[in-house]
């Protein structure tokens, strides 16, 4: 008889809404998608999705629409929140009970983790990062961040099998003041970063000022101040990707 293993990680409060991650899907869809599509039936990972499984079945709606073999596997660490996400399943879809060890029998061509790690210790972090970057798919993809509730603000690192590529900062515009009002929702290996000499504090300040001097551009809508700011920024930082 097989010994069971047992789940790599601590359960976390649970709290989900649904269209609460959409931007990070919208992005993963847009940089991730042709990967996806050419990868097949490729393997998305819903890591600790919570008390329920919005977000796993959201995720396989957007991700089809680039990839259209593209299978979702939701994984929870609490049993109970597993055994209450199965009614959901469909096609392409399924609810998994696991943590950071990925039980799964294909090499994920994604694993998003959002709202996770936040409710961990910064130094566990690391470790967890490497983990699931060792499970990956070649060209595979961890997408790890916090947003608010109701995902109106939103920052995620991305990872290849190398380590940290990308950092983003997604917002519903209309509910900043400013650009470093997106510091309460930075990762957790960010979040205590934010103060003079660290990379991330001159990073946010160098983006109010951005907007700041942007201001003029207010009247034609907050998403051209907002494409205005980040050109300027670019001049200083290696921002990637455009517009669209």
């Amino acid at each position: 008889m097989t010994a069971r293993v047992r789940p790599v990680g601590t359960v976390t409060r649970g709290t989900t809404n649904p269209n609460r991650l959409r931007r990070m899907d919208r992005w993963i869809a847009h940089v991730h998608g042709g990967a996806l599509r050419r990868a097949g039936e490729a393997v998305a990972v819903d890591l600790g999705y919570g008390a329920a499984p919005w977000t796993a079945v959201e995720l396989l709606g957007r991700l089809r629409g680039v990839a259209p073999r593209v299978r979702v596997v939701g994984l929870e660490i609490e049993p109970a929140r597993v055994a209450a996400a199965r009614p959901y399943e469909r096609d392409g879809l399924v609810f998994r009970h696991g943590g950071f060890e990925i039980p799964v029998a294909e090499r994920p061509m994604l694993v998003r983790a959002a709202n996770v790690l936040r409710q961990y210790e910064e130094g566990e972090v690391a470790g967890v990062w490497e983990r699931l970057c060792a499970r990956l798919a070649p060209a595979g993809l961890v997408v790890e961040g916090t947003c608010d509730e109701v995902g109106r603000r939103h920052v995620w690192v991305a990872l290849g099998a190398e380590g940290p590529r990308t950092v983003t900062f997604a917002a519903r515009l209309g509910s900043l003041e400013r650009p470093s009002d997106l510091a309460e929702r930075l990762p957790k290996v960010l979040i205590h970063r934010n103060v003079s000499g660290e990379p991330v504090h001159a990073f946010l300040r160098d983006f109010d000022r951005a907007w700041a001097a942007a201001a003029p551009y207010a009247s034609y809508g907050a998403r051209q101040r907002w494409i205005r700011a980040v050109r300027d920024l670019a001049v200083d930082w290696p921002v990637v990707d455009g517009p669209g």
